[in-house]
């Protein structure tokens, strides 16, 4: 009986991360299809982008589903900044690395889009300014 007990935790454990390892295919399998046809495409655990049809959209996984948050029309970017996450409007030094936003702004209108990690927001903001003036 004790070593049942001994035990016991462990198979919670196995149980919920098996349900955990489900939600995340979920969340990727739903992420492929949203993202079908995109130019360019990304997912991480701040939210999920892409760029399809000259449209940055980007949503939020809830409740099982993609929903959509912006948009924001690629010929109208004017300028691409790199912002830290949390200290306001301070801009992101090229050092630094972890969660942070980018900041697109055209049109007169400021949108911030998050990311999980500055060295991949780096890459999406030269790959912006390439598409925007492509579509110039």
């Amino acid at each position: 009986m004790i070593h049942g007990l001994l035990w016991f935790p462990l198979l919670i454990a196995f149980v919920l991360l098996a349900a955990l390892g489900w939600l995340e295919r979920r969340r990727q399998t739903l992420f492929r299809s949203w993202a079908q046809g995109s130019d360019l495409a990304k997912l991480d655990n701040s939210c999920a982008a892409r760029v399809k049809d000259g449209c940055l959209a980007w949503s939020m996984f809830e409740a099982g589903k993609f929903n959509d948050k912006e948009k924001f029309e690629i010929k109208e970017l004017e300028l691409v900044e790199l912002m830290a996450l949390s200290s306001g409007e301070a801009p992101l030094t090229n050092e630094a690395q972890g969660q942070c936003r980018l900041r697109l702004i055209g049109c007169g209108k400021e949108v911030d889009v998050p990311f999980a990690d500055a060295e991949k927001a780096r890459q999406w903001m030269s790959q912006l300014m390439e598409t925007a003036r492509c579509d110039l």
